[in-house]
């Protein structure tokens, strides 16, 4: 550390905050470290939300934003490789402090009020456009918050010393850990996404203050204790959560917005008509009557007489009433979020109320899993598999889950996307790998083209002839009626679907989600955007990156990288065996965390007792661990009863979490003591190649690779990155 840094933070030679030194400057500078842990993970949990609900997002949405996240940061840590050179490195420590206070609020803001001012209102936001403006929201932040990681590390080590770059490391773990238990269990239950960013903004702004008036620098401690007042006076005057959510919906009435565990619900309001939207994906409004009518009498209008019917989702919208018009004796209703249940009561009362209709608060395969009833019509209302989550209801492996609940001739029925007259390549990948993958399960599947295309499945018979059955059983119908149907269900429409059809399509699977691939696909051929260009640009990069690194690098490039993807692949686990990851993300995350805490505590302890052999060591166990993860991700899918279940998502998966992480922590330290080359150089490049290898695996994983080639795949190629840089590093001696 330099003579400058340190006199910055104290008068006397008591007060230096050197190594070893026990000094009020020094505490302050490890309760700065900490303030950033806790704010970089609950800022990146908010704007991730934000990011998804605004952008309508998907994995590939998801992998957009971790990798600009993972990439800006690590560009940060970069630029601190200059921070060796500053003058006054604690100034520019307050300043950084007070400006991470201030700028993920106003990151909200801007992401509620300008989306409809930059793109068209109401329209879908294209991948370029996600690119972009995730890149854009998300850059002042990261790279000051990469900035102070390489700052840290130079102000709390000297210049021949690599242990403040563990210790940095081991105290931001430490925030992370501290914010993401922050998060899980007090800020998401009780507040509003504003609310919670203030938490970490009072953080860094006290920390600001302490840290200007522990160095003596009036000026600079009145201008961090102005910004104070000035933000506490902004959050008392303005409630900015009201007045960005009557922005973000301006011409609509916004009935209510909240959160629950499955995520945040916005019920608007427009001539009697109340819209549902969660995570900016609009579920049902209440006054659909055409879709209501074809998903329901598609299927029914089959099995006329059937005495029970299950239905998953969507039953708020009408559907549930609307199968009451046939001689039913039950109607199962399985809704898994109850805020959809409690505003569909408000919004839309008496929906659910008939006797014969039973809700069951419950995840849908979980439902179908535990259930022994047996149904005549078993009916999927959810929106589209354009989620792994969503996918997870179109999968061979559920749909041999609703084969045991059919009767012997029950039908299965689900919908696919939009449908006019035209059956784009697109569009018969993904109805061809639909009904490849219901044939695994059933005999015979028909294909209706309504306003979306309805696949019904049974091993019994069934009829294109929808209008004489629903005439024959006497119900009622407003759109699904004869005059109606002649155009919409025309010999050149279902032939075309028929065409559509290839008997060697993939079969959708939980760990290979294809389907999801193919409506990606779909969704992507309406803006003009081509994924080999994008698969392109981050095969070049990954390459320059490779040939560039240096050994120590390339191993914690490669670990970073490792550890991203299969953060990804156990999410998407998650999702598969217990449907939603909105709640638990941040428990996950931030046991992640802690294991990148005990890892990190464990090599400095040990420090200068490790070398090379067991930076090598750590590569191998990483790689050891890829190739386990895919056996066990479908033992525990096997968990069906509710103790397996419980023990699945609160011990397994937070382990399976964990357990890269120590790793990860391990490594960091020791690349620092293996591949140190003075305090600032060394912490920017290995923060740096974390960084990137984490941007490259949340980016390729998520957008094309397991799509594209599965779950297994991914391990093993993640098994075989880290197998090599452990290679790399046992049999070379270059840095």
């Amino acid at each position: 550390m330099t003579a400058d840094a340190q006199s910055s933070l104290a008068a006397s030679p008591s007060q230096a905050v050197g190594p070893g030194a026990t000094s009020p400057g020094r505490r302050l500078l490890l309760a700065a470290v900490c303030c950033l842990g806790i704010s970089s993970i609950v800022t990146q949990l908010v704007l991730m939300r934000e990011l998804l609900c605004v952008l309508a997002g998907n994995e590939m949405i998801l992998g957009i934003i971790l990798g600009n996240w993972f990439l800006l940061t690590g560009l940060g840590a970069m630029l601190g490789r200059s921070s060796a050179r500053l003058r006054r490195p604690v100034r520019v420590l307050v300043l950084a402090q007070l400006a991470l206070a201030v700028v993920p609020v106003a990151a909200v803001v801007a992401l509620r009020t300008l989306r409809n001012v930059v793109f068209v209102r109401g329209g879908q936001i294209g991948v370029a456009q996600s690119v972009v403006s995730c890149f854009l929201l998300l850059l002042p932040y990261c790279l000051i918050a990469g900035y102070l990681l390489t700052l840290a590390c130079a102000l709390l080590s000297t210049r021949k010393d690599a242990a403040g770059i563990g210790k940095v490391y081991f105290l931001d773990v430490l925030g992370d850990i501290a914010g993401g238990l922050l998060f899980t269990f007090v800020l998401m239950p009780m507040m509003g996404h504003f609310a919670i960013l203030y938490v970490p903004a009072a953080l860094n702004l006290a920390s600001a203050v302490a840290v200007a008036a522990a160095g003596r620098r009036k000026l600079l401690t009145t201008v961090a204790a102005a910004v104070c007042l000035a933000a506490g006076a902004l959050v008392a005057a303005v409630d900015l959560e009201e007045l960005s959510t009557r922005i973000e919906y301006a011409g609509r009435d916004v009935r209510f917005r909240g959160h629950s565990p499955y995520g945040q619900l916005v019920v608007t309001a427009s001539a009697g008509q109340y819209d549902f939207i969660e995570n900016g994906v609009p579920l049902f409004s209440t006054l659909e009557p055409q879709r209501v009518e074809q998903t329901v009498h598609f299927a029914l209008a089959q099995r006329p007489r059937a005495r029970r019917v299950l239905l998953i989702g969507g039953g708020v919208s009408g559907t549930a009433a609307e199968i009451l018009k046939y001689p039913v004796e039950a109607v199962d209703y399985v809704e898994r979020d109850p805020l959809i249940l409690e505003q569909g009561r408000l919004f839309a009362p008496g929906r659910l109320d008939d006797p014969r209709i039973r809700v069951h608060n419950t995840d849908g395969r979980l439902f179908v899993r535990r259930t022994a009833v047996r149904y005549g019509v078993v009916i999927v209302d959810t929106p589209d598999p354009s989620t792994s989550q969503l996918n997870r209801f179109y999968t061979a492996e559920f749909f041999r889950q609703a084969k045991r609940v059919l009767e012997p001739d029950g039908v299965l029925a689900i919908s696919l996307a939009g449908y006019e007259n035209y059956v784009s390549d697109e569009l018969a990948d993904l109805i061809g790998s639909a009904d490849r993958t219901l044939k695994t399960a059933l005999a015979r599947v028909l294909l209706l083209p309504g306003r979306q295309v309805t696949l019904l499945a049974s091993d019994g018979e069934l009829t294109e002839d929808v209008a004489g059955r629903i005439e024959q059983a006497g119900v009622d119908t407003l759109w699904v009626r004869r005059e109606l149907l002649v155009g919409e269900l025309s010999e050149d429409r279902l032939a075309a679907l028929r065409a559509a059809v290839d008997a060697s399509a993939p079969v959708n699977e939980d760990f290979s989600p294809v389907l999801y691939y193919y409506h990606l696909m779909w969704w992507i051929s309406r803006f003009k955007v081509r994924l080999g260009a994008l698969a392109a640009v981050m095969a070049a990069g990954l390459l320059i990156c490779l040939l560039r690194i240096r050994p120590v690098t390339f191993a914690v490039f490669t670990t970073g990288l490792a550890a991203s993807a299969l953060q990804v692949v156990l999410l998407v686990g998650f999702q598969i065996v217990h449907g939603s990851l909105y709640q638990r993300i941040a428990l996950l995350v931030t046991m992640f965390m802690a294991g990148l805490a005990v890892g990190s505590h464990l090599a400095n302890r040990r420090l200068d007792r490790l070398g090379r052999r067991g930076l090598a060591r750590v590569q191998y166990a990483v790689a050891a661990y890829a190739v386990l993860l895919p056996i066990v991700l479908p033992a525990l899918d096997a968990w069906g009863t509710p103790a397996g279940q419980w023990l699945s998502a609160w011990l397994a998966f937070p382990l399976l979490a964990m357990l890269p992480a120590v790793l990860v922590g391990l490594e960091f330290p020791l690349a620092g003591k293996v591949g140190f080359a003075g305090v600032a150089p060394t912490a920017s490049r290995l923060y740096t190649a974390d960084y990137l290898g984490a941007c490259f695996g949340a980016l390729l994983v998520s957008t094309l690779l397991i799509p594209l080639i599965g779950v297994v795949a991914v391990c093993l190629l993640a098994a075989a990155m880290n197998l090599a840089g452990g290679l790399v590093i046992r049999f070379t001696t270059g840095r």
